[in-house]
């Protein structure tokens, strides 16, 4: 059987401030920016597998694994005995659903159906680039 999850996509944890958070993992801990919206900064680690988002709209650190699709994902959890907490929902690059499984355990599943974070030359987030191109 192949396996639901292809990485852990990010770990979120919140911070009240995004400029204070990125210099505290940025300048302090060493942690590489490599986008950023609004609400949000993604950060980059040595091997650049799973990254830090930092986030400033939920208290609650969450773990989102990537997924191929979120739909197909839904049911294998759901014929497994996972339950779906929210979702599915539309995300700039795909689908999110938030799940747990049987022993409560709750995580993000996402996919990129609809293509990457296009960023500039300081990372800002300007556009999506469609995996369909």
């Amino acid at each position: 059987m192949k396996p639901l999850f292809r990485n852990a996509d990010c770990i979120e944890l919140y911070v009240s401030n995004l400029d204070d958070g990125m210099r505290y993992y940025c300048e302090s801990l060493g942690l590489k920016r490599l986008w950023r919206t609004e609400t949000m900064v993604g950060l980059g680690m040595e091997e650049d597998v799973t990254e830090v988002v930092l986030q400033t709209e939920r208290k609650e650190m969450a773990v989102d694994f990537k997924v191929a699709s979120v739909p197909e994902a839904i049911e294998r959890i759901l014929n497994a005995g996972g339950i779906v907490i929210h979702g599915p929902f539309e995300i700039a690059i795909g689908k999110c659903a938030v799940v747990k499984d049987r022993w409560d355990n709750e995580y993000v599943i996402l996919d990129m159906t609809k293509g990457k974070y296009v960023t500039d030359i300081n990372g800002n987030v300007t556009g999506i680039h469609n995996n369909e191109l």
